[in-house]
């Protein structure tokens, strides 16, 4: 799979690239960095690496210009009745905190489903396996 992904002849789906990234000990966001980003304290819009999940329409942006900083700001839209999952793997090297912008999030974080309207921040607590999910009408940003 990885040589049909360097060769541009597929496109990995999100729940491979979160396999990939814990495989190296790496978050997703990481992997991305060090793929695509210069240093630098500005990154400016035009710059930021976009990567779409071909299976969903989800859409990650990396906000944050490549630092040393524990801090890296992502921007995702899930289109409307959508659903993306994660392992636990891919947040055991991080704190993630989810802020919905616009749209609803039904995110499920192992046994337990917060229901996320606009304005919401959730703290994600332990690693567990994770589902984002837009129920709609409109996409989760």
């Amino acid at each position: 799979m990885l040589s049909t992904i360097e060769r541009g002849k597929t496109s990995p789906t999100a729940a491979l690239l979160v396999r990939i990234a814990a495989a190296f000990g790496m978050t997703l966001s990481t992997l991305i960095a060090r793929a695509e980003l210069q240093g630098g304290g500005l990154l400016r819009e035009s710059e930021q690496p976009v990567w779409r999940d071909p299976a969903t329409g989800y859409v990650r942006r990396h906000l944050s210009p490549a630092s040393d900083m524990p801090l890296e700001l992502i921007k995702v839209r899930l289109p409307a009745g959508a659903r993306v999952s994660f392992p636990a793997a891919s947040y055991a090297f991080i704190k993630q905190q989810i802020w919905l912008i616009g749209g609803r999030l039904d995110f499920t974080e192992g046994d337990v489903v917060h229901y996320l309207r606009p304005g919401d921040c959730l703290a994600l607590g332990a690693p567990s396996d994770c589902t984002f999910h837009a129920p709609g009408p409109e996409a989760a940003d």
